[in-house]
């Protein structure tokens, strides 16, 4: 694939940057405030896919890119990027999440018990069209339990894993410092899980859904049930030089784990990502659920899923296309006209040829 580098139009490009920058108008601190409280799941898929929790940094690249998500993404791993790594965080455990939400498809009664939290899954989707004649859409008050649910819960794939109805994974128990980063390794396969699990945490999420909604629909080789989705905050624990474990502060989190049932028993898919983003989880598990075993080619093989889930990469193609591509095109063009005359030249002898085989009257 080739094309040729635009020349002379440095003004015209620098003033189609001014025109787009005037059509997002003043970006001011009061309007990066207002996009990341009018706008928390938004920032929070932003976040996820950029691999940065940071809200601030998310609404600003929002508000910077006039809303155009892989824009925003691509400017926040850009700018995490530039920035020192720190410390390595301590693994976060099931039990030890702060639970916002925690529910279950699979079982009724679960350890703990089923919390529906934040969601609009039972709601009546009515636009609330009064807002646009000046009428504030007020919420109604949250009536506190009569007992509130503890803050945190168990794993309920612990709680099965113990019934003898799922296995562990072989290499579940992986040293912290051999799992590989995939912000810093290339994608290789046959994927290491870790690096499977990392790229569906910040893959995106309308090519997760549509990814796993084909195999929900019959195109993969296992069918999910919600085992447990979770939203949740998390502490970020890391060991100061002294030697002391302390929270730096904490992040909400998404996880899902999806089942389906087989001969010895349940097999687990599982997802978890920055923020809170349920239908990403959903199916990013889905496919997690579906990799083992998937024909080449097919929607649930981990390489094609994982390569056509990469937001940066996947918008990045396809907008290279709108760059100049006049040296390929042109030889395009050039050989359906040689085609055309020598199909012309053909057509012409064989009327030749025709015209002198005809007898003699």
């Amino acid at each position: 694939m080739a094309y040729v580098a635009t020349r002379g139009g440095e003004h015209a490009i620098h003033q189609a940057e001014c025109l787009y920058r005037s059509m997002m108008g003043t970006i001011s601190h009061q309007r990066v405030d207002e996009v990341k409280k009018a706008l928390p799941l938004l920032i929070d898929r932003v976040m996820g896919e950029a691999s940065l929790y940071e809200p601030d940094l998310a609404a600003l690249a929002l508000s910077q890119t006039g809303g155009d998500l892989y824009e925003a993404v691509l400017l926040l791993r850009a700018w995490r990027t530039t920035q020192p790594r720190l410390a390595i965080a301590k693994p976060v455990l099931q039990d030890e999440i702060i639970t916002h939400r925690r529910i279950s498809a699979a079982f009724k009664d679960i350890p703990g018990g089923q919390i529906l939290g934040p969601t609009l899954d039972y709601s009546h989707r009515i636009l609330a069209t009064e807002v646009l004649d000046a009428h504030d859409f007020e919420p109604e008050p949250v009536t506190p339990a009569n007992k509130p649910a503890p803050a945190c819960h168990p794993s309920l794939a612990a709680w099965q894993k113990s019934q003898g109805l799922v296995q562990d994974y072989p290499h579940a128990d992986v040293p912290r410092e051999d799992i590989p980063d995939i912000t810093r390794e290339p994608l290789l396969f046959p994927s290491p899980r870790a690096h499977t699990l990392q790229s569906l945490a910040r893959a995106d999420t309308g090519g997760l859904l549509a990814l796993g909604y084909s195999a929900m629909r019959g195109y993969g080789n296992a069918h999910p049930t919600v085992n447990e989705l979770r939203l949740g905050e998390a502490d970020v624990v890391v060991t100061h030089p002294s030697g002391t474990e302390f929270s730096v502060g904490r992040v909400k989190i998404s996880q899902a784990e999806v089942v389906d049932k087989k001969a010895k028993g349940l097999s687990l898919g599982f997802s978890a990502t920055l923020g809170w983003n349920e239908v990403k989880v959903i199916s990013a598990a889905t496919l997690d659920l579906n990799a083992e075993g998937a024909a080449k080619g097919s929607p649930v093989e981990e390489e094609f899923f994982l390569y056509h889930t990469e937001p940066v990469e996947a918008s990045g193609f396809c907008i290279h296309f709108k760059l100049p591509h006049y040296v390929t095109f042109q030889s395009s063009l050039d050989a359906i006209r040689d085609a055309q005359k020598n199909a012309s030249g053909q057509q012409d002898n064989a009327k030749s040829d025709a015209r002198e085989e005809e007898p003699a009257l």
